[in-house]
């Protein structure tokens, strides 16, 4: 089979997702790094910019189990259109509140929570729906090329964020985001799908609940990657949070450098995720899960003691690379190793995780670390143990080698 990284694409289906998304990733992108920026400028504290990435994920850490089971019982389409629209509602409010003046920290948390709320559905419907678009066999592939998307726009979002940043200020950069819901809307409504009838609810959604996470701990190889996505998501992505910190206090920059060190970031994660879609099945998985776990964790260590913008933004393109392989393999092999019916719970347990944890206690856990010992310790501490954990694991756990 050739390397040909996008050729999930011709699929229809997929084609109009894929295009809506990385449209519409763009505008989130801003948002992002305008959002880190203003609770910044809002706060000067590295703890209030670790609590407004928070805010957004708490709720998908209370609630990922629950929406697991309803996405498993409803139509992922319909769901996930409804989501999308709820999303750019929010993104127009804190346009609103940013362009009139009365934003402040209550209110930028409170749309945060806004936020996580409806993505603890929506990241769940749309992360199942993929299978359905493609077919189980391209699984891996259309999963990497989502990757793709999202870490392109990663390099387009902050680079665009920037220059309306500088030229429009903060307000725009959410305007704009709210405009750009309506390219994954137009996407999402074109996509046709076999109408479906909704499988009979035979358990209560505790009882959904607890079936999953049975599945999970009694599968030997879904259960340590699980711990492995959970340990290098509580250590590893929220350096992310932290990067409105680094710029300023650790390479002196101001939101224009912000900007170019989250593309950086981008650029990495855009080749590690072509790289993936175009290799397909032509590599051991584990082995390459492996390599890419070793990677990350070194990187980000090496990063920790950058001192230079230019060589920081060399780091972040490898640290990109392996962070997004590392991601999108855990993401596909989960998957592959869940049947259709529990799916749903399945990615909403890995939302919990990579986006619950994640950001709950680890960006707060981050942004604590470095207000008490500054950034670097909390980035180069981090990854020292997540360099450990990964060792161990691969050495000790035959079911991760043989994925």
């Amino acid at each position: 089979m050739p390397l040909n990284p996008f050729r999930t694409l011709r699929h229809r289906n997929f084609r109009l997702f894929w295009f809506g998304q990385t449209l519409s990733l763009v505008g989130t992108w801003m948002q992002t790094m305008a959002q880190g920026w203003l609770a910044l400028e809002l706060s000067n504290s590295a703890l209030v910019v670790g609590l407004v990435a928070a805010a957004s994920s708490l709720p998908i850490l209370l609630f990922s189990f629950h929406a697991g089971v309803v996405v498993d019982r409803v139509d992922k389409l319909r769901t996930l259109r409804i989501c999308q629209a709820l999303l750019a509602a929010q993104a127009g409010l804190l346009w609103w509140f940013t362009a009139t003046g009365h934003i402040t920290i209550g209110w930028l948390i409170t749309l945060a929570v806004a936020n996580g709320l409806i993505s603890s559905l929506e990241i769940p419907a749309r992360q199942s729906l993929v299978i359905d678009l493609v077919g189980r066999e391209e699984l891996p592939g259309a999963i990497a090329l989502n990757s793709s998307g999202f870490n392109l726009a990663r390099v387009v979002g902050p680079g665009i964020g920037a220059i309306i940043l500088a030229r429009a200020g903060l307000a725009a950069c959410f305007g704009v985001n709210a405009l750009s819901y309506v390219a994954v809307l137009v996407g999402l409504f074109m996509i046709v799908l076999p109408r479906r009838a909704p499988p009979a609810t035979q358990v209560s959604a505790v009882d959904g609940i607890r079936e999953g996470l049975v599945f999970m701990r009694d599968t030997p190889s879904v259960a340590a990657l699980m711990r492995l996505v959970t340990v290098f998501s509580v250590l590893g992505i929220p350096f992310l949070t932290l990067m409105p910190v680094v710029a300023r206090d650790m390479l002196h920059l101001g939101a224009g450098g912000y900007g170019l060190l989250l593309a950086s970031v981008g650029v990495g994660g855009l080749l590690g995720a072509l790289g993936l879609a175009a290799i397909g099945d032509h590599f051991s998985r584990g082995r390459l899960l492996l390599i890419a776990s070793m990677s990350f964790a070194s990187l980000l260590i090496i990063f920790s003691f950058v001192r230079s913008p230019a060589v920081a933004c060399v780091v972040l393109v490898g640290i990109g690379f392996s962070m997004i392989v590392n991601n999108a393999l855990s993401n596909s092999l989960l998957q592959h190793l869940v049947p259709d019916h529990l799916r749903g719970r399945m990615m909403a347990t890995y939302a919990f995780v990579v986006i619950g944890i994640s950001q709950v206690l680890g960006s707060l856990a981050a942004g604590s670390i470095a207000h008490a010992a500054g950034v670097s310790f909390a980035i180069g501490g981090a990854a020292t143990v997540m360099l450990g954990y990964a060792y161990w694991a691969f050495q000790s756990r035959v079911e991760l080698r043989t994925l």
